[in-house]
């Protein structure tokens, strides 16, 4: 409902199968990139932003003195109407800009004062500009529908048609301008303000880990839970415990806050279910969501509780403890690729598909749009921003050259592809809803898997290499429904009051023993791991897109294997059209239909399928 959409920062926010942490030596890896913002802006101090910030001001001012009261009067012109939505979309990109350049800089150091500052400066001058602006979507849903439609024969306004309609979605739950402008104006002190204590605080963690000489950083603690050596994972789960209980009242008040301002927001604004909201902004029905849901808890026992009691055994346990769900094979090669060779990997197996996609991927290395090494203060996981049509998008990373990092590196160079094919929307038109946005990054992903694993030769390789990509879709599949069932749990008890830490502790432990299933032992301290997704601050009921993407990918990509007529060109359409058309639109040349049970099933069955040839394995060497 924002007037003016200023390019979200991130499109993973933390992706769910980023590797996190430390322990990878730089010298190990050969020159690791950083990426060069010159682009966007030269740095905080460039003239060109403050001469942005002072050239924003003034044609917000134009925009509102010259179109507002007017627009629907505009019905009659299509060529005036098109030139006034033309207006707001240039600036919507020049804010996206700024916007971005000061997210990109905040997201590569969040412990330097001086870049939260700029930060937070931009952030409200930026909300200052917007709110003049709140008029234009707000009068553009009054103009009546065949008013409208007759002024689609101008050319230039036909090209936001698709926009258009979205917005018109939208209008069931707008408010009046003055306030939109209060809601747009109070956001900075009231949810952008508790996320950004919650990243802070987050960047600002340190854990004492039984056994490491200096205490860690989040992303070097979660790192451990994938270590090789049982008493250094347990270690890593107690001081992560440790710490999140101490913290639990400032995580609980957080949570609590942002889910009261949720409700505040959606009761004025007319939404009844907890998620609708996130819906709508996904262009995707509520019944599409919960057949997904329902699929993927149904499903359960077929994937989660059967991978982890075979993983058990592998282990040679009867039940794994929580700390020991990531822990890597008995026998897994401990692989390194340094940044190059991650490079050459994904380059190939892009190329092999598409030699197209491989040469838009190219320009992150060629160009440095790639920020890939650990550094102090830097913001966990993996990102892929699409900034600006006018620019470009940036990925953030932190590798370490391990196998899952390389996955890393094909996810989010899918995103970054995709948004460069979907650039010449225009801003209005190019960004992408949530389930479709990782459509090309999970499908980056699978192909850089699939390249890696033709060429491996080793049986116990290929064993670990599939385990791990089932591990992988998991997390992506399963752990996310766990998660947005969590959320959903959350915002509907909320509307009845505060919750206490130990409410919410049950609730986490209820959707985690439902999804991992009887073979995974939640021990004491378990309860509060809650505390440190991303998304439910940053962005509620996220996550089911990422299940949606890997379910849909699942389905492309058994298409592309059976050789379905024209998938490189149909697929390449599908990115480029951005969010200029819903799902069903995009689905359709490939056959897929996302409000059929069977379209999930299906891709679920991949991963049942993953499964299944592991447990053939086992009884192979029996």
């Amino acid at each position: 409902m924002t007037p003016i959409s200023r390019a979200p920062l991130v499109s993973d926010l933390a992706w769910p199968n980023a590797p996190s942490g430390s322990g990878t030596e730089a010298r190990d890896l050969g020159p690791v990139p950083e990426w060069d913002l010159s682009d966007l802006y030269k740095g905080i101090d460039d003239p060109a932003v403050a001469a942005d910030l002072e050239r924003g001001a003034a044609e917000a001012k134009r925009i509102k003195e010259r179109y507002q009261g007017k627009l629907a009067g505009l019905a009659s012109n299509g060529a005036a109407l098109a030139e006034a939505i033309a207006a707001y979309e240039q600036l919507s990109d020049l804010m996206g800009k700024l916007g971005s350049f000061a997210g990109l800089l905040y997201a590569a150091n969040q412990a330097d004062p001086a870049r939260a500052k700029f930060y937070g400066d931009i952030s409200e001058k930026l909300t200052r500009i917007s709110t003049d602006l709140i008029f234009v979507e707000l009068e553009l849903n009054q103009i009546e529908e065949p008013a409208l439609e007759g002024a689609m024969s101008d050319a230039n306004l036909a090209r936001f048609k698709p926009w258009l309609e979205d917005l018109r979605k939208e209008k069931p739950y707008q408010l009046d301008e003055r306030l939109e402008q209060l809601f747009t104006e109070k956001g900075q002190t009231g949810r952008g303000a508790f996320n950004r204590l919650f990243s802070e605080t987050m960047t600002g963690l340190r854990f004492n880990v039984e056994g490491e000489p200096q205490p860690l950083a989040l992303e070097a603690t979660l790192n451990l839970l994938s270590d090789p050596a049982a008493p250094r994972r347990h270690a890593a789960a107690d001081a992560l415990a440790k710490v999140f209980k101490d913290n639990i009242r400032l995580f609980t008040l957080i949570t609590n806050t942002l889910a009261k301002d949720k409700e505040i927001s959606d009761r004025w604004r007319g939404f009844k279910d907890v998620a609708d909201s996130r819906h709508l902004a996904n262009r995707v029905e509520a019944p599409v969501v919960d057949a997904l849901v329902s699929s993927v808890r149904e499903a359960y026992p077929r994937l989660s509780h059967r991978y982890y009691a075979m993983k058990a055994r592998w282990l040679g346990m009867d039940r794994l403890s929580h700390w020991d769900r990531n822990a890597p094979l008995p026998d897994k090669p401990e692989q390194i690729f340094t940044w190059a060779e991650a490079e050459g990997i994904v380059l190939a197996a892009y190329g092999a598909f598409a030699p197209d996609m491989a040469s838009v991927a190219k320009q992150f290395f060629d160009k440095r749009w790639i920020d890939a090494p650990l550094r102090e203060g830097k913001t966990q996981g993996a990102f892929s921003a699409a900034t600006v049509p006018s620019v470009h998008p940036y990925v953030l990373m932190n590798y370490q050259g391990k196998p899952r990092d390389v996955m890393t590196l094909a996810h989010e160079l899918g995103h970054g592809v995709h948004q460069m094919l979907a650039r010449d929307q225009g801003p209005l038109l190019a960004p992408t809803p949530l389930t479709l946005a990782e459509t090309a990054s999970v499908f980056g992903e699978m192909l850089t898997f699939r390249a890696l694993l033709a060429e491996t030769r080793s049986p116990r390789e290929k064993k670990a290499m599939i385990a791990g990509k089932v591990e992988d879709m998991l997390n992506t599949v399963v752990r996310q429904i766990a998660f947005y069932q969590f959320e959903r749990k959350v915002h509907e008890a909320r509307r009845k009051g505060e919750l206490t830490s130990d409410e919410l502790n049950a609730f986490w432990l209820e959707v985690q023993g439902e999804s991992l299933g009887p073979a995974i032992d939640l021990k004491p301290g378990y309860e509060v791991f809650w505390t440190y997704i991303p998304h439910f601050i940053n962005s509620p009921f996220y996550v089911y897109a990422y299940a949606f993407g890997d379910c849909l990918v699942n389905s492309l990509y058994g298409l592309y294997q059976e050789a379905h007529p024209g998938f490189v060109t149909k697929y390449f359409d599908l990115l480029k059209a951005g969010g200029s058309k819903h799902h069903s639109e995009l689905l359709a040349p490939f056959g897929l239909d996302a409000t059929d049970p069977a379209f999930w099933s299906k891709g679920l069955k991949v991963i049942e399928g993953m499964i299944d040839e592991l447990e053939a394995m086992d009884r192979a060497n029996a």
